[in-house]
């Protein structure tokens, strides 16, 4: 399947320009883990400077002089934008390719689906945008970033349990929304999975259970060890996606992960960040992390695979290193990462 529509938002394994991040702001959204959650960031970034142009999101004088303190002045240019914490994947604009060049698409945010967020949100897409000096086309529907997942040839895949959820856009049937996801995206087909992880505060987001990897090829994640408590759900989104047309591919999910209470999180090996010939891949304290790298190394044998531990980050709500970002694609010509052949 190949398209050429007017506006295009290339897959992640196209060239970019730059990587927002967002830094850790309000004490009261890290349970009192707030520096080690800036720690865990640094690191973060250190490591993705390494492959393209860091730009990150301080918020306000006093985060600011936190960043300065953690060196990132060293390795990423530094904005005070205003935001709520982190989370620029759903907050900040998603940028594609117009004829004429950069543009991005804006949307509305609710504080996914009423749950967190701040007044300044509603401004943190088109600051961003302009700071990249890219035409803003802002949409009246309420939509988070990493709620979306495009393969650059006229794919989407989303899920159910967020898009047409009453939070978001009350009232929205299926057709509602994939006429609404075509017009936005420019793309041709929207591929349904029905729910997202266990405890996921964003209400399923695709960016924990199904990622392209390549054109028409996605990757999910297998349930790790008889305690998984996600083992039916990747068992359900695995099922879905192989009866489609799409190449898949797994990698073992990092299995129990709970947090200081005992309570289940949402940690994903696929809330990795894929950027020009590196995947930043956030593994947590488990013993699934090496066999997720290995596996995905497999998978992409192009890329530098650099696992960080993201505990620290998953504390601060239901996602970790692609979350916290959104990438500006190159204005150049695309092309497909190399991948290993597949049974």
């Amino acid at each position: 399947m190949t398209t050429s529509p007017p506006f295009l938002v290339p897959p992640e394994w196209a060239p970019q320009s730059a990587l927002w991040v967002g830094w850790p702001r309000f004490a009261h959204d890290w349970l009192e883990g707030l520096e080690e959650a800036r720690e865990s960031t640094a690191s973060f970034i250190r490591a993705a400077s390494r492959f393209v142009p860091v730009k990150v999101a301080v918020g306000d004088a006093t985060s600011m002089e936190a960043a300065f303190r953690h060196g990132l002045d060293e390795v990423a240019d530094l904005y005070p934008i205003a935001m709520s914490d982190v989370w620029l994947r759903d907050t900040g604009p998603v940028f594609g390719l117009h004829p004429q060049g950069l543009e991005a698409r804006a949307f509305r945010f609710n504080g996914w689906g009423g749950k967190y967020g701040t007044p300044d949100d509603q401004y943190t897409a088109g600051v961003i945008a302009g700071h990249e000096g890219a035409f803003t086309r802002a949409h009246g529907f309420i939509l988070e970033g990493g709620s979306v997942e495009v393969d650059g040839t006229g794919r989407l895949i989303t899920t159910r349990e967020c898009l047409l959820n009453p939070n978001r856009n009350e009232g929205w049937s299926e057709a509602e929304a994939e006429a609404a996801l075509k017009d936005a995206f420019g793309i041709e087909e929207v591929i349904w999975l029905e729910r997202g992880l266990l405890a996921d505060h964003t209400d399923g987001h695709v960016d924990n259970i199904a990622r392209f990897i390549g054109p028409g090829h996605v990757l999910c994640q297998t349930a790790s060890g008889a305690d998984d408590p996600h083992a039916e759900r990747l068992s359900e989104i695995e099922t879905a996606l192989r009866a489609t047309s799409l190449q898949v591919s797994t990698i073992p999910s990092p299995g129990r992960v709970v947090d200081e209470d005992g309570d289940i999180v949402p940690a994903s090996h696929l809330n990795f960040v894929l950027t020009n010939g590196a995947v930043i891949l956030p593994v947590f304290d488990e013993e699934n992390a090496a066999a997720a790298a290995k596996a995905l190394a497999a998978l992409l044998p192009d890329h530098d695979i650099v696992p960080l531990r993201a505990d620290p980050i998953l504390k601060g709500g239901g996602g970790a290193f692609h979350c916290m970002s959104c990438h500006v694609p190159e204005t150049g010509p695309t092309s497909a990462p190399e991948e290993a052949p597949q049974e």
